[in-house]
């Protein structure tokens, strides 16, 4: 399938260049009885040169907007990085006010909201939201949409994640908060 869209942009190109010469030298002969066969075979070439250059123009936009996108995110990927490392100490006072609110929340409130986030984000009854939110991800880094990659990524990434945080539970908050760990086992059976 991929050697049939790699051989099609080829084959489009092919009769772009060198359908207009068939179509100029074809008609150059029954142009020639014509009054003023040089004006008018002038505005033909002209016609066909114009049409031309906008399929072209029209067969590159696709490639272009997939370098846009993709230059776009590196540049916010940059900028937030930086604003993370040189603005350590407006993060430091940011993390400090969020933990001191979650060490102020009951285990029972801290098991509830575990489960509720991951039942929100992470939960496998919801395939639809995942092909909504990696569709667009997908798209805002400027790619064509493609139906079997985006069911592959529905069907591992919310496993890989609920994996990365099951493993947080038992291995950090196992020391945290022992009885939050108790309490979430017995909420979720």
């Amino acid at each position: 399938m991929t050697k049939k869209k790699a051989f099609t942009p080829l084959l489009y190109l092919a009769s772009i260049v060198f359908l207009p010469w068939w179509i100029s030298l074809s008609l150059n002969k029954s142009l020639e009885s014509w009054e003023c066969p040089e004006t008018h075979l002038q505005k033909l070439r002209m016609g066909i040169h114009k049409e031309t250059i906008q399929l072209i123009k029209m067969y590159n936009q696709d490639p272009i907007h997939t370098i846009l996108h993709f230059s776009t995110n590196i540049i916010w990927f940059v900028i937030l990085s930086g604003y993370s490392i040189l603005g350590n100490e407006e993060l430091l006072i940011l993390n400090s006010w969020i933990q001191q609110f979650l060490y102020n929340l009951s285990d029972t409130i801290k098991a509830f909201s575990i489960l509720l986030l991951t039942d929100l984000c992470i939960g496998f009854h919801s395939p639809h939201g995942w092909e909504l939110m990696i569709g667009s991800v997908y798209k805002d880094f400027g790619f064509a949409h493609n139906d079997q990659i985006i069911s592959g990524l529905v069907s591992t990434f919310p496993v890989i994640l609920d994996t990365i945080f099951k493993y947080w539970i038992f291995r950090y908050l196992n020391r945290v908060s022992p009885s939050l760990v108790v309490i979430y086992h017995s909420m979720n059976d």
